[in-house]
């Protein structure tokens, strides 16, 4: 079954977001206390553990959050969501995805650096929040 893996959060924009283990979801709005919250198109991004996992046997020592990535997903082709699907996260979460992949800050990335590749300008997708609520490490993604 998919589900969320982790969920990551930062306060400020250009750092690594850290690991909670439950966020609160504000519709029109994104994650509380999150930099990348706002009244835009990009409130929440997702990216597929199993892309991560591909990295990591490059950067083992990797962390979760350092995509700077929201919610890490298990067992969800991320691939396959189109802009304008729908994304239940468990039972109160609605997800609407606005953008597939994005720009890198720069050219050089500390990921791009010491892996030659990264993953979020290709795999990372970017969602507004339809409906707010509680969402947890382990709760059911449906599309």
């Amino acid at each position: 079954m998919a589900h969320i893996e982790a969920i990551c959060i930062s306060k400020k924009k250009g750092m690594v977001k850290r690991e909670q283990p439950k966020v609160l979801l504000k519709t029109g709005w994104g994650m509380e206390d999150d930099a990348h919250a706002g009244d835009w198109h990009r409130q929440v991004s997702l990216l597929a553990g199993e892309s991560i996992d591909n990295v990591k046997k490059v950067l083992p020592t990797l962390k979760n959050g350092a995509f700077a990535e929201n919610i890490i997903t298990r067992g969800l082709d991320l691939t396959a969501l189109k802009i304008g699907d729908r994304l239940r996260v468990g039972d109160q979460v609605i997800l609407e995805i606005t953008q597939i992949g994005k720009e890198c800050h720069n050219a050089g990335c500390a990921i791009k650096k010491a892996t030659g590749d990264c993953i979020m300008p290709r795999e990372g997708l970017f969602a507004r929040v339809i409906q707010g609520g509680e969402a947890r490490t382990g709760d059911p993604l449906t599309v």
